[in-house]
């Protein structure tokens, strides 16, 4: 848009920022819905409890998911059993948070978890927190 000045020395450019603004709006509001999609991206059953202790899952926590498969998914990244020790440590490293959180399907037996949490002690990961969903208020 052009506006003449007060004292008559020609066009005066200004830009409009308010189409940017929108855009950045929209984008953020974006990013607000998919941030929390990203860090629970393994579809899981997960069992339902009481709330006790409210957990955010985010980037800087190792989370190990158990899929009723038995597949082993580190965040987004999938693992082998033979690896899993190997990629939890570097991943301890790098989030510098020695909590494990462990997202076990809820098709999984009760023998296998206990089994994987034995064999993930076995290799001094000691602190683990076992992630499951609220139930619902009846």
């Amino acid at each position: 848009m052009a506006f003449k000045s007060g004292n008559g020395n020609g066009p005066i450019a200004d830009i409009n920022v308010t189409p940017l603004v929108d855009v950045m709006l929209v984008l953020l509001v974006i990013f607000m819905i998919t941030a929390p999609l990203l860090f629970n991206g393994i579809e899981l059953t997960l069992p339902k409890t009481q709330e006790t202790n409210a957990i955010n899952i985010t980037s800087e926590q190792v989370v190990l998911n158990f899929t009723g498969t038995g597949e082993f998914y580190v965040g987004r990244d999938k693992v082998l059993k033979t690896e899993l020790i190997k990629f939890l440590k570097e991943e301890f490293k790098r989030v510098k948070n020695p909590t494990l959180y462990l997202r076990a399907d809820y098709k999984i037996e009760y023998g296998r978890v206990a089994k994987l949490m034995s064999y993930l002690k076995a290799n001094n990961i000691n602190q683990i927190a076992l992630v499951t969903e609220v139930e619902p208020n009846k």
